[in-house]
């Protein structure tokens, strides 16, 4: 983590602390944490949504095949404009509100995985139920979904729309975060 990404990020939670959930990216235990319960071999298109910095998007690349369609979204303009540059080959987007549009425009059918690193909580009511409904309804069934809080507080919303398979928390990261593990229901 270089110190223009911390600055970068610092700058993107000064100006909406609401979309960028934490004042610096994630580390490279939490990153590593998100990545390990996925079965890359069986990836053939993946989303992450808040993508920030890259922080997570550097540990993903490393296990992906080359022909995985990965499609980054980051609102802040300038996160995403580095993200850009650093990964040429995959898609980026800017608001994960759209992610069934997107996948369809980029002719996915549906996704195999979704790692979030959103801050569901500090959204409202009925964004965060845009995003966990786009979210349910672009992955297959038996899908991954690994997303990152800060707190417990999403437990009882996430088990309402996915079997959670595990939670593990991250003591290592500023700040300590709580990695859950679900799966798309096989029916909806």
């Amino acid at each position: 983590m270089s110190i223009t990404e911390c600055l970068l990020f610092l700058q993107g939670f000064l100006k909406n602390p609401n979309r960028v959930g934490s004042v610096l990216p994630s580390s490279r235990f939490l990153a590593a944490k998100l990545v390990q319960s996925i079965p890359w071999n069986e990836v053939k298109a993946v989303a992450e949504l808040g993508s920030g910095t890259g922080a997570v998007t550097r540990f993903m690349k490393t296990q992906l095949m080359d022909s995985t369609k990965v499609l980054l979204f980051e609102r802040d303009r300038k996160m995403r404009n580095k993200l850009k540059k650093e990964y040429p080959n995959f898609v980026g987007h800017s608001n994960a509100c759209y992610l069934l549009k997107k996948i369809k425009q980029e002719e996915i059918e549906q996704l195999d995985c979704i790692i979030s690193g959103l801050p569901f909580f500090n959204f409202s009511n009925e964004m965060r139920e845009r995003l966990l409904d786009q979210i349910m309804n672009s992955l297959k069934p038996g899908g991954i979904f690994v997303a990152y809080q800060y707190s417990l507080q999403m437990k009882k919303h996430l088990s309402d729309k996915f079997i959670i398979e595990k939670i593990e928390f991250v003591p290592f990261n500023f700040p300590p975060a709580f990695v859950y593990t679900c799966r798309r229901k096989e029916t909806l």
